[in-house]
């Protein structure tokens, strides 16, 4: 449609449309005057810049009235002056397409004789006329084409309004999402527009106040969106659309686009309404939304964790900021809480990273259905998550521990209902002028630390007053006994034997114990200080010590160790198998002791070998080309691999106790043991049995195909000192030079064989 001209812009346009007046008069010589109209009846230009409203309704009628009749170029109307007006269609058209404009020429009255037909006029100005047309349609693309450029210079300029920022901007993406409705409702024009993204837990909503259309649309409307956005990627536009309820006949106007993932799958919606008061919604805002549904999809990837559907840890620290920023001058009572995944490696190793991602994502769920409005919630790293909940200390305390008791009940909902599932939790208020995250979330991850060493799947709040979670000073306490036990010699070592079960010609071993001696003289068990030996990076130093002392009291024996008759087992932590200095310490003091290297077997924790493994496998190759012997401790609950076991010289392995204990009524734990015997026996490796607490269970586990056992039912633990002094005893019994040796049925002591 042609634009309508006002006076001053006709009266600046004249000089455009002059030549053509010129034209008409020249092929009319008795014209009087020109206008041209657009198909609405208005003026566009007139020569004399006045116009009878007479006229103008009399073109309007003309133009009516022009689809009726087919052929016709205009009417002609003689009253007085002769007036013709003559209807101009864009090229390759006709009636009785509607006339996209109108031409009205007026001339003087003659004669009578000398007044001309419709026809013969149009005969005479028909090439000005043709000339006018392209005119008049080259303006009207010059108009559309300007309001073309000016709509995408618009459009431009709302995709950089809600692009101009980062995704991890100043509040983590929310400032892009709000922005980006910001853009719905101001440039698209819709009266309300949300964004709805159900496994993130988000929902945004903005509304034009100037439009009667309340946000409980969307909650009414929602699962609707969602599952549209599912079944179709691109836009939908219902231009009509009634919702049951209170408000069934109002009448909407809905355009809704999905906000899909980089794989295609549809992750939410956005969705903008209109009260049918205004325009239906157009392809081309239609296409805009679908780049604002992009601009959507693009800032949650950048801000969410894809597993658990909870903001990342770049996301997550910047909402913290943000938000303690502008709560700082509000008297509002914040709390931070963070939470750890207990023996999350275990699961990955026991049921496959797949179960552990399932545990990660249920966990996530169970996080977002739990959280008061207004909190805020994110995985930090792999197993833990940090919250920050607009709630007092005692409140998230509850909170905390509702959180406890759900992830437990996650493990008997995923696999055959085995697994375990624990967090441990730690909760802490937040102060006040506190507006960094590391700040604001210190406090609770000393509180979940504590947690963690005060035995897991617990709950610990952050006290002022509590001084063992703030310096954690039983540990303090603790290493600064062990360190003086060091120093003033009150550490020892114990002895506990490794019997041989069926096979006779198996050499009896003793495993090496660390006991440390109290001030008060009171012998005190590795429960009490080894935790704070490896917190506290104390274990190299008590390795050094054992293997030191280990060598010294053997020394004297050498000879008798000579002829392979029995072997005593050592410890070594993960800690120095990272010390690059600890397996030249070691080979030095072998070579140096004078002792047959092939009585001597060390012992590894199958975590701190694997989590070690280039450390590990150097410590091991020395050890085995010096003789000694290597042990895998634990085996069965670390990172099991057949692949470690076929790499790695390994001499013994030594089952997890957690299976003995459970043999008897546990078939799972009775095929595993049978399972890792067979295994080890076809690698030649030699196989231990730990925690045999009964004489039913050491029965057992021999008929399983175990070689050693080792428990309170073999030996408690002695002072090695005891065992050395039996040493020719237990030479003599294993080099088959005593005759009628009877193994007792009751439990046997370190010294009875």
């Amino acid at each position: 449609m042609i634009p309508d001209t006002s006076k001053e812009t006709a009266r600046a346009a004249g000089s455009e449309f002059e030549p053509y007046t010129k034209l008409l008069r020249a092929l009319l010589p008795r014209l009087t005057g020109v206008s041209i109209f657009n198909a609405a009846s208005e003026v566009i230009w007139s020569s004399d810049m006045v116009t009878d409203p007479a006229l103008v309704r009399m073109v309007a009628e003309s133009m009516r009235s022009a689809c009726d009749e087919p052929g016709v170029p205009g009417v002609w109307i003689t009253d007085g002056e002769p007036i013709y007006i003559f209807w101009l269609w864009r090229p390759g058209t006709a009636a009785p397409t509607p006339p996209f404009a109108a031409v009205l020429v007026r001339c003087k009255s003659g004669q009578q004789s000398e007044q001309r037909t419709l026809a013969f006029v149009h005969a005479l100005v028909r090439p000005a006329l043709e000339i006018l047309t392209r005119e008049l349609v080259n303006r009207e693309q010059i108009s559309s084409l300007s309001g073309s450029l000016a709509e995408q210079d618009h459009d431009l300029d709302m995709l950089l309004s809600v692009s101009g920022n980062d995704a991890s901007g100043e509040d983590g993406g929310g400032d892009e999402l709000k922005a980006v409705l910001r853009a719905a409702v101001e440039h698209i024009q819709g009266g309300l527009a949300a964004i709805i993204v159900p496994e993130k837990g988000l929902v945004l909503v903005r509304r034009d106040p100037h439009h009667a259309i309340e946000a409980s649309l969307v909650a009414r409307a929602h699962r609707h969106l969602v599952s549209t956005a599912q079944l179709r990627s691109e836009a939908v536009i219902v231009n009509r659309m009634c919702l049951q309820g209170n408000d069934a006949q109002k009448v909407y106007r809905l355009l809704s686009c999905a906000v899909l993932r980089a794989d295609g799958r549809a992750i939410g919606v956005l969705a903008l309404f209109r009260p049918d008061t205004m325009p239906e919604f157009t392809p081309r805002q239609a296409r805009l939304a679908e780049l604002l549904a992009r601009r959507v999809a693009t800032v949650i990837a950048a801000s969410y964790d894809a597993l658990t559907g909870l903001l990342n840890r770049p996301a997550f620290e910047q909402r913290v900021q943000s938000t303690l920023r502008q709560e700082a001058s509000v008297q509002r009572w914040w709390s931070a809480v963070a939470v750890d995944t207990n023996r999350m490696h275990v699961i990955n190793d026991s049921y496959g990273m797949h179960v552990g991602d399932k545990v990660i994502a249920q966990l996530g769920e169970l996080i977002r259905k739990r959280i008061p409005p207004g909190a805020i919630a994110a995985r930090i790293s792999g197993d833990r998550f940090a919250l920050l909940l607009p709630v007092g200390l005692d409140d998230a305390a509850r909170f905390a521990e509702s959180l406890r008791q759900g992830a437990e009940r996650l493990g008997s909902t995923i696999g055959d209902g085995t697994l375990v599932v624990s967090i441990s939790v730690g909760v802490a208020a937040v102060e006040p002028r506190a507006q960094e995250f590391t700040h604001a979330f210190a406090a609770a991850e000393t509180a979940c630390k504590a947690a963690n060493d005060r035995g897991r799947n617990r709950v610990e709040v952050f006290q002022e007053a509590d001084e063992s979670i703030i310096r954690r000073f039983t540990d303090i306490n603790v290493i600064t006994d062990l360190r003086a036990a060091i120093t003033a010699g009150r550490l020892r070592l114990n002895a506990q034997l490794l019997l041989p079960l069926g096979r006779t010609q198996l050499r009896p071993h003793f495993e090496l114990l660390l006991r440390m001696r109290g001030a008060d003289g009171e012998t005190v068990g590795p429960d009490h200080f080894m935790s704070a030996a490896h917190r506290y990076q104390l274990m190299p130093e008590i390795d050094r010590w054992v293997v030191s002392e280990a060598l010294r009291l053997l020394r004297p024996h050498s000879d008798l160790l000579a002829g392979n008759a029995v072997v005593f087992t050592i410890n070594c932590s993960g800690q120095s198998l990272k010390d690059g200095a600890f397996t030249e310490f070691l080979t030095a003091q072998i070579a140096a002791s004078g002792i047959n290297p092939e009585a001597l077997c060390f012992e590894l924790t199958e975590s701190a070998a694997v989590g070690n493994l280039t450390h590990a496998e150097t410590l091991m190759r020395q050890l085995r080309k010096l003789g000694c012997g290597i042990a895998l401790d634990d085996f069965g609950t670390g990172l099991s691999s057949l692949s470690y076991l076929r790499s790695l010289p390994i001499s013994m392995l030594k089952i997890d106790g957690s299976f003995v204990r459970d043999v008897l009524r546990d078939p799972k734990a009775e095929s595993t043991i049978q399972a890792i015997a067979q295994l080890a026996r076809a690698m030649s490796l030699v196989t231990v049995a730990e925690y045999v607490e009964t004489d039913e269970i050491r029965h057992r586990i021999a008929q399983l195909g175990v070689d050693y056992g080792q428990g309170f039912a073999i030996g408690q633990p002695v002072p090695i000192e005891d065992v050395l002094e039996q040493l020719p005893l237990y030479a003599a019994v294993a080099g088959g030079t005593v005759e009628n040796i009877v193994l007792s049925e009751a439990p046997p002591t370190a010294a009875a064989v």
